[in-house]
């Protein structure tokens, strides 16, 4: 079942909740990982999850690895989710954001459909980096859900002047 598919429940979670947090990509499961709710005001839920993958993934600009942990904030009514990534020792590595459809949050879990738009953002602020616009023009959404991908370009320019405007202090605040 995809993210659209499933019903939207705007019950604040409550803080220390356990969910599953769960990725999906052409109506297929990309990623489920366990995280703790932090804050959920109905609108936006913030969970903390430890990297989830086994190993390490370079990007060539950030290397996720065992002990990076993800503090990350999804809204049942934007098109992103942006994720805080701290290193073991707890050092800013920096904010990896999806563009995704709003988040469906029900039950013990949180269901987003990543439509292939990411946008990174180095822990010092000078790095900004548009990602994946490749996979996205491939993807076909544009041609089946052109409503879907201009929200989803909206939401990548949105994203990239926060970060190039001071970053994301404000949003997440």
């Amino acid at each position: 079942m995809d993210a659209s598919a499933q019903q939207d429940d705007a019950t604040p979670l409550s803080p220390g909740t356990p969910v599953s947090v769960r990725l999906v990509k052409a109506a297929r499961e990309k990623v489920r990982y366990p995280a703790d709710v932090l804050a959920d005001d109905g609108v936006r839920v913030t969970v903390r999850a430890d990297w989830a993958a086994p190993g390490v993934r370079d990007f060539g600009f950030v290397r996720f690895e065992p002990g990076d942990v993800f503090t990350e904030t999804y809204w049942r009514d934007r098109w992103y989710a942006v994720k805080e990534v701290r290193a073991a020792d707890g050092a800013v590595k920096g904010w990896y954001c999806d563009v995704t459809r709003p988040a469906v949050v029900g039950g013990a879990g949180i269901t987003v459909e990543d439509l292939d738009l990411d946008l990174w953002l180095s822990g010092d602020g000078r790095d900004v980096l548009r990602l994946d616009e490749d996979e996205f023009a491939a993807s076909g959404l544009a041609e089946r859900d052109p409503a879907a991908a201009g929200q989803a370009l909206r939401a990548l320019d949105e994203l990239e002047a926060l970060a190039r405007g001071g970053g994301f202090a404000a949003l997440l605040g």
